[in-house]
């Protein structure tokens, strides 16, 4: 197919728009910027790129929960378990585990990743796909790349993978829906990761988030494979340690599991029941106000699980859910 030649102005109808109109992108040198780069890179076609860019919306909400709070609130890990490991998500994942129980064992199969954990992800993330979001996605995205400087290259970057998946999948740019920072579905994948991870995992010769939860279960496992998932391996531990250790100096090793069962050891930690770490870990504290701080190992596979999201607090929510519904599975 021939290129199309690439248009150095903006259209003619758009460049009458009023240029204090507040709802278009399509005067912003950012995006102007970005259309030239689509063309050069994509071979995407830059009249259409700006009619889709004068189409997206700027959404005041998107950049009111995208920023950071003005105060910061206390950490606290007993509040942050408490919205994940209640009797709506643990039933609701049980119900979801029967509902694909085989889809979930095959995918566990092929990708070496325990079935708990897979349904603790979309639990975690979409209650089982009750909340995907229904903030429109291409809007969400303009408004995060032109937006919202802090991160407007990462979201760039979205925007530009949301046109060549729309493209790949022959779907408009404007069909998909999702979260305020715009992942989609019920595993909330960005679409950079729906490009990359997405699997066709019922057959049907496409990738559909929003309607099939195979394609979802086989994705999550899919993505956490490539992550790099050690089957059969353990995913953190409680952990207990001497009086003079200093947590800080441990916890400041970072989350890349770097911490060897002899640096543990001489360091004063070792398992809650007094055996002595299972593997390299990470150092990983849960404080809560007015509590005593828990302190875990976490091994290769929670450091995988914040692939997904960068929080030991997201890990551990997951980890426990996963725990709660093996064993609710096994009652």
């Amino acid at each position: 197919m021939t290129r199309p030649t690439r248009r150095l102005l903006l259209p003619l109808a758009l460049l009458a728009l009023p240029l204090a109109a507040p709802a278009s992108f399509v005067h912003r040198e950012e995006a102007r910027a970005f259309v030239q780069e689509m063309s050069n890179t994509h071979g995407f076609d830059d009249a259409e790129l700006y009619a889709m860019l004068d189409r997206a919306r700027h959404h005041p909400r998107v950049i009111e929960l995208i920023r950071p709070p003005a105060t910061t609130g206390t950490r606290s890990w007993q509040r942050y378990r408490a919205r994940f490991l209640d009797n709506t998500r643990i039933d609701g994942g049980l119900a979801f585990w029967r509902a694909h129980r085989e889809t979930i064992a095959r995918a566990s199969a092929q990708y070496g990743v325990p079935e708990e954990v897979i349904v603790a992800i979309i639990g975690v993330e979409t209650l089982y796909g009750r909340h995907t979001g229904n903030f429109e996605t291409f809007s969400a995205l303009a408004t995060l790349a032109f937006d919202y400087p802090p991160r407007a290259p990462l979201f760039r970057r979205e925007l530009e993978n949301l046109l060549l998946l729309a493209r790949e999948q022959g779907s408009d740019p404007f069909s998909y829906y999702g979260s305020f920072a715009g992942a989609v579905g019920y595993p909330q994948f960005l679409p950079s990761s729906v490009r990359h991870y997405a699997v066709d995992f019922d057959g049907d010769g496409r990738i559909d988030f929003d309607h099939s939860p195979t394609d979802a279960i086989g994705s999550v496992a899919n993505y956490l494979h490539v992550h790099g998932w050690q089957a059969g391996r353990p995913i953190a531990h409680r952990a207990r340690i001497a009086a003079d250790t200093d947590a800080r100096a441990l916890i400041d090793a970072g989350i890349d599991p770097s911490l060897t069962p002899d640096a543990l050891l001489a360091a004063g930690v070792v398992q809650l029941d007094g055996s002595a770490p299972a593997d390299t870990a990470t150092f990983v504290d849960l404080p809560t106000p007015n509590a005593d701080t828990e302190y875990w190992l976490g091994y290769r596979n929670f450091y995988v699980i914040t692939r997904y999201n960068r929080s030991s607090f997201y890990a551990m929510a997951v980890f426990q859910l996963a725990e709660a519904l093996r064993h609710g599975k096994g009652r």
